[in-house]
């Protein structure tokens, strides 16, 4: 899969120059250097952050971990770097049987980097391995759709069995899926990350696989460097469609101050994202080689329902609401973000299947003398927040803004809680020590509503980090999830986003744009709808 699927929580908030206007990026680019000679095996660079967690594909849900896993597996489907649409990729075909049950064929051929074969067992044993509960995956409600799942992952206790009734294998190219109930938009999920294949080695030392990952995807690793970079290089014996390059650096930074300053010196090859305070001079630094592309994501304010600061309130709804009517979405995305954002009208970002143009309607309306009426009857006139965010994204100038704004309008007294870098906010999140809020920005794992509703929202949703819990929106969710069609789903799950807004999970700020660049060193640069560089197209010059 090509997408930010596993690299749903974003760490970096990208802005554009002044009055830019937009450009996709890619082609020869790079002032006169079409002529130049292209390396098939030059190693480009790409900005990016140390993972949270071994690299293990149940267990990725950021940007770090997220690309580095996409570059090393293929699975069974991928979406298509332009429009989104799903395309089968190591699957020969996906069938749908009935409103429960599918038939997946296994292209022959494919195999992973150590040159085991990549078999239908090598998805289903990786699936049960990751729903299973007592491997404590993050991904695991990914496969909550099977049949058998709640007895390898009950709520409460042991797990019956480590494998699911739902899956079999008549053969080794062969996979036969019953769900526990009808899922319309069950295939949409095979591109993401979690259904993965695995080799049969990972299963004799997780652990030290997730050092050392044996992946087949277009790129296998070769050396860690904690805190440094991830080096790959390409797989020469890979199925799909070879990379025009030898493999990519994954550099880690701190900051993006200093990725945009290496990227401008030709020291880094790929951006993934542009800091506010290069935006002034990012498309005249960096000329045709700007890229400003669309992205399916959003920028939100999440709420810890376990803080103390918030479960001391007499309405928790109106508050969070309250807050959002006192942020100026308009002025903070025009002048503090340059323009480079849209204020968001709901949960569901446009291009998204399923975007309610006023779905959050009033609640996401600028409106500070009914902001600080609602924090008043909630009781939240006295009440102290902050802002959770990671230092090395470019957020600081945005959340010190939206704070400004709920100090002067409220009155309540709101704050920035910076931490260093991605990784140790996604660890304050994962062991529940937000103070009240906390930034969370996602990109779509498959463009439909569902994956920016139910997958960050269901009570039991992998993504629902906050604690949030809503039994309306979950009936509403169940229901869609077992429509007769796509579309029948997509509409019932636009009624279940409207649940959401009587007492708010999050405040929906802004949808994101891809603002970034590379070197002069590639060209062939592109990026897709999740905002993720097509790697497999970068191009190296020859030095």
């Amino acid at each position: 899969m090509r997408g930010a699927k596993s690299a749903k929580w974003v760490a970096i908030a990208a802005v554009v120059a002044l009055g830019a206007t937009a450009c996709g990026g890619g082609g020869d680019s790079s002032g006169g250097s079409s002529s130049k000679a292209v390396d098939p095996a030059g190693v480009f660079s790409y900005q990016s952050s140390e993972p949270q967690h071994p690299i293990q594909p149940a267990n990725v849900m950021e940007t770090g971990g997220g690309h580095i896993t996409d570059a090393l597996f293929s699975g069974l489907a991928d979406y298509n770097p332009k429009t989104g649409e799903l395309e089968n990729l190591v699957a020969e075909s996906i069938k749908q049987d009935d409103a429960s049950h599918y038939t997946i064929k296994i292209k022959q051929g494919w195999t992973f980097h150590n040159g085991e074969k990549v078999t239908a067992h090598s998805f289903v044993d990786a699936w049960n391995w990751g729903a299973d509960a007592k491997n404590a995956q993050q991904n695991a409600s990914w496969f909550a759709d099977i049949k058998g799942y709640t007895d390898v992952h009950p709520d409460k206790g042991d797990p019956k069995t480590d494998k699911m009734s739902g899956l079999t294998v008549p053969d080794d190219y062969t996979i036969k899926v019953a769900l526990a109930n009808p899922a319309p938009y069950w295939t949409y999920k095979l591109g993401y990350s979690a259904f993965y294949p695995l080799p049969k080695v990972f299963y004799t030392n997780p652990k030290k696989y997730g050092q050392e990952p044996i992946g087949n995807g277009p790129y296998q690793f070769v050396k860690w460097n904690h805190n440094q970079n991830f080096l790959t290089k390409t797989y020469a014996n890979y199925a799909g469609t070879k990379p025009k390059n030898g493999g990519i650096n994954f550099k880690f930074y701190t900051t993006s101050e200093a990725a945009y300053q290496d990227a401008v010196s030709n020291n880094l090859d790929v951006l993934d994202q542009v800091a506010p305070s290069d935006m002034a001079k990012y498309h005249q630094d960096l000329g045709k080689r700007a890229v400003d592309s669309p992205q399916n994501a959003i920028q939100t304010i999440a709420v810890a329902e376990y803080a103390s600061t918030i479960k001391g309130l007499k309405d928790r709804g109106k508050f969070i609401e309250g807050l959002s009517m006192a942020i100026d979405r308009k002025t903070i995305t025009e002048k503090v973000l340059a323009g480079s954002r849209t204020p968001a009208t709901g949960f569901v970002p446009p291009a998204v299947k399923g975007y309610n143009a006023d779905a959050c309607g009033e609640a996401c309306t600028y409106n500070p003398a009914k902001a600080k009426q609602l924090v008043q009857e909630a009781g939240g006139a006295n009440a102290s927040i902050t802002v959770l965010y990671n230092a090395d994204g470019g957020h600081k100038e945005w959340v010190t803004a939206i704070c400004a704004n709920i100090t002067q309008n409220t009155g309540v007294k709101c704050e920035g809680d910076a931490k260093a870098d991605f990784k140790t906010v996604l660890d304050v999140r994962t062991k529940k020590k937000v103070q009240s809020l906390y930034r969370s920005g996602w990109v779509q794992d498959y463009p439909l509503n569902a994956n920016f509703l139910k997958d960050l929202y269901g009570t039991t949703a992998a993504g629902n980090e906050g604690g949030y819990s809503n039994k309306t929106f979950d009936g509403l969710a169940a229901k869609a999830d077992k429509a007769a069609t796509l579309d029948e789903s997509v509409k019932l799950y636009q009624d279940a986003e409207k649940a959401l807004y009587q007492d708010m999970p999050a405040i929906p700020l802004w949808y994101y744009k891809t603002n970034a660049g590379y070197s002069a060193n590639v060209k062939g640069v592109s990026y897709d709808t999740f905002g993720k560089p097509v790697y497999a197209d970068v191009e190296v010059y020859k030095k």
